[in-house]
């Protein structure tokens, strides 16, 4: 018996390290509350429901990011296939959704992103505003492909692990992009300690929000 629950508390061990260990390579300070993805399962159409918003919203975001920095040429070569991309995954969700019989609920209020937005510098210059405007996606999109590697993990479903799974691809890509698109236009140490800061904000405001599983963040 003893040796039993010796296997049992090394396996989690060993599941909380490679957890770790795939928020370290994202980045993240602080990895989601293991109950998120148990508590995610419960209602896949409250969840397909804010997804499907949270791809329609990164859409209409790097839109605003061309319009209002239409200057910077590589930043809108790079975004415009990102806008296309985003908009597919809201169609592509949406379309699960139908094929389950589910309908598309209203849209929720976001606390993850409404926190990070009120972490912006303030009273600052535009440069300092568009280093925080790479950052911020950066981050939800590292903090997105956390989420989906864990619905691709933890579902039981195996159709929507794989389903989640071409997500969290998508999203780590999305996160390195945004990264490489600071580094373009601010030097680097400038973008690794500003990051350093964000990463710090993130993780308080996840300890500071209640664990739900109706919400991808």
């Amino acid at each position: 018996m003893h040796n039993l629950n010796f296997a049992v508390i090394f396996a989690k061990k060993r599941r909380a390290i490679f957890h770790m260990s795939k928020v370290s390579i994202l980045g993240l300070k602080l990895p989601t509350d293991p109950r998120w993805v148990n508590l995610a399962a419960i209602s896949l159409q409250d969840i397909l429901t804010d997804h499907a918003y949270c791809e329609q919203k990164a859409a209409s975001s790097a839109i605003s990011l061309i319009q209002r920095n239409p200057e910077r040429t590589r930043m809108v070569e790079e975004l415009a296939p990102i806008v296309t991309e985003e908009w597919g995954h809201f169609r592509q969700v949406l379309a699960e959704m139908k094929k389950r019989g589910l309908s598309l609920g209203k849209q929720r209020k976001d606390d993850y992103v409404n926190a990070l937005m009120d972490n912006r510098v303030k009273g600052g210059s535009a440069e300092d505003s568009f280093l925080d405007a790479l950052l911020i996606f950066a981050l939800i999109e590292a903090r997105s492909c956390e989420r989906f590697r864990l619905l691709s993990e933890g579902l039981e479903d195996e159709y929507m692990r794989e389903f989640y799974r071409k997500f969290m691809i998508s999203e780590a890509g999305h996160y390195r992009l945004f990264i490489d698109l600071a580094n373009e236009y601010f030097p680097e140490d400038k973008v690794r300690d500003r990051w350093q800061e964000w990463l710090k904000m993130e993780a308080e405001i996840l300890q500071n929000i209640e664990v739900r599983g109706d919400r991808m963040h």
